[in-house]
C-alpha cells in the first residue's frame, strides 16, 4: 500500500509533549511544512490532540499528535493534562518539546511515565534562535537514556536534523508488527475467506480486517478466493484439493465450521486481528472469564471508534444477547468508544473490546497491560464470539500457544 493510502491506524505515531508555549504546534507546522496547528503567544493554544498526517523522509508514513501543554491549570486545564497524557499510550515515539523553561521537574516527570511505556523519545530543545539550551538541563535529558537535539521552529534551523533523529529512533519498518495471515499461507496456498456483507461497512466497500487479509495473501504470493456464507459449502465442493485455511467473519462462525471439514483449519478475521494489534494468547486467556460471570456483574464492551450503532449493533446488540444467552443470568453490560477507557477499571468482571482495525497496536497493548494491572480480564470481539458460539477451540488450532493459554485457564473454572 503506498504512503498516500497508507491507513491511519498502521502509520506511527509521533507525540509531541512538553509545556504551554515550549512551540509544539510551532513545531509541528515546521516538520510538516504545513499550518497544521495553530499557533499563538498566549499560553494554552493547544486544547485538544491535534493529529496531521504526513510523510517523513526517512520513516515513511507516519501521524503527529500534538497535544496541550503538561502544565495547563485550573479545573479545565487539569482535565487538557488528562487528555494529553491519554495520548501517551498509543504513540510509538515522543518528542519531548523543551521550551525557555528548560528541562524541569515537569520534563523530568513526562520523562519518567515515557520510559516506563518504552516509548522511544527525543527530547528536543527548541528556540535554539533565541538561546542555547542550559548544559545541566542536557544532563539531565541524556541521563534518560533520551536522544537529544536542538532546534527552532520558528527560524527553521536544524530541523532536517530533527527530522534524521525522529527516523533513527524508529525500528526498522515491519520489525515491530506480526502479520496477519502471512505466516499461514505458503507461496501457491489457498485461503478461503468467508464475507458476510456488512450493513456497518461503508456501500461498495469490505471492511478493513477483510481488506487488509486479502492485501497480505497477496503479498504473500497466495490465493484467495473469496465467497458469502450461504455459498461456503458449494465452493468446498467445487475445489480439487482442500484449501489451505478457511477464515470467516465472527459472526458466522458457526455456520462456517459446520461447513468447513474437520481437516481444514477455521479461523476468524477478528482472531487474526487479535494477534496482530494485540496479544492473541493474553485475550485468549481472558476470555475464560466469560466462564466465571454471575447475576449481576458488570461487562464492559469497548470500541476505540465511534459510529452509529446500527439495528443489530455488534457491540451493543449482538454480544450483551449471546452473553445473556450462554451464561444464562442478567448482566450489566455498559457501552464505551472512543480513544480512553475509564480510569477506573475494578467495578468491571471483564472488558470485551472490538478488534481494534482503528487504532495502533501500541495502544490496544497498552489497554491489555492497564486492564491486567487492575485485574481485569480482557478478550476481543472475535475471540469472545467464538467462545459464545462454541468453536473456540477450532478456531484457535492454528495458533498453539493462544489455544493452550485458554484451555488452562477455562480449566481452572471447572476444578
Amino acid at each position: 500500500m503506498n504512503a498516500i493510502g497508507t491507513l491511519k491506524s498502521l502509520r506511527r505515531h509521533i507525540g509531541l509533549f512538553g509545556r504551554r508555549n515550549a512551540g509544539k504546534s510551532s513545531l509541528l507546522n515546521a516538520l510538516t511544512g504545513q499550518g497544521a496547528a495553530i499557533v499563538s503567544a498566549e499560553p494554552g493554544t493547544t486544547t485538544d490532540p491535534v493529529e496531521k498526517s504526513y510523510e517523513l523522509d526517512g520513516l515513511g508514513p507516519v501521524v503527529f499528535v500534538d497535544t496541550a501543554g503538561i502544565d495547563d491549570e485550573g479545573e479545565l486545564g487539569h482535565a487538557r493534562v488528562r487528555r494529553s497524557r491519554a495520548v501517551l499510550e498509543r504513540v510509538d515515539l515522543a518528542l519531548l518539546v523543551c521550551g525557555g523553561e528548560g528541562f524541569g521537574a515537569p520534563e523530568a516527570a513526562l520523562a519518567a511515565s515515557l520510559r516506563a511505556a518504552a516509548t522511544p523519545t527525543l527530547v528536543l530543545f527548541n528556540k535554539s534562535d533565541l538561546a542555547p539550551p542550559v548544559a545541566a538541563d542536557v544532563e539531565r535529558a541524556r541521563a534518560c537514556d533520551f536522544a537529544v537535539a536542538c532546534a527552532s521552529a520558528l527560524t527553521g534551523e536544524n530541523i532536517d536534523g530533527v527530522k534524521r533523529a525522529i527516523a533513527a529512533l524508529a525500528p526498522p519498518d515491519g520489525a515491530d508488527e506480526p502479520l496477519l495471515v502471512g505466516d499461514l499461507l505458503p507461496a501457491g496456498a489457498l485461503a478461503v475467506l468467508v464475507v458476510p456483507i456488512d450493513l456497518g461497512a461503508p456501500k461498495g466497500r469490505l471492511i478493513l480486517p477483510q481488506v487488509q487479509v486479502i492485501r497480505e495473501i497477496l503479498d504473500s504470493d497466495a490465493m484467495s478466493l473469496v465467497v458469502k456464507e450461504r455459498e461456503l459449502r458449494e465452493a468446498l465442493g467445487r475445489l480439487s484439493a482442500p484449501p489451505r485455511l478457511v477464515i470467516c467473519d465472527s459472526q458466522v462462525v458457526l455456520k462456517a465450521a459446520a461447513d468447513t471439514p474437520d481437516e481444514v483449519p477455521l479461523t476468524t478475521f477478528s482472531i487474526l486481528m487479535a494477534r496482530f494489534k494485540a496479544d492473541l494468547a493474553r485475550l485468549a486467556r481472558g476470555a475464560a472469564a466469560i466462564h466465571r460471570l454471575r447475576a449481576g456483574d458488570r461487562v464492559l464492551v469497548a470500541e476505540t471508534c465511534s459510529h452509529c450503532p446500527l439495528a443489530d449493533d455488534i457491540g451493543r446488540v449482538k454480544i450483551p444477547r449471546w452473553l445473556r444467552q450462554f451464561t444464562g443470568v442478567q448482566l450489566q453490560i455498559d457501552n464505551v468508544g472512543g480513544f480512553d477507557l475509564p480510569d477506573d477499571l475494578s467495578p468491571y468482571r471483564m472488558v470485551i473490546h472490538c478488534g481494534s482495525c482503528m487504532t495502533t497496536r501500541r495502544h490496544m497493548l497498552a489497554r491489555l497491560r492497564e486492564a491486567e494491572r487492575q485485574g481485569v480480564p480482557m478478550t476481543n470481539y472475535g475471540v469472545a464470539i467464538s467462545l459464545l458460539q462454541g468453536v473456540l477451540p477450532r478456531v484457535l488450532e492454528c495458533f498453539p500457544a493462544a489455544a493452550a493459554a485458554y484451555a488452562a485457564e477455562a480449566r481452572k473454572e471447572s476444578n
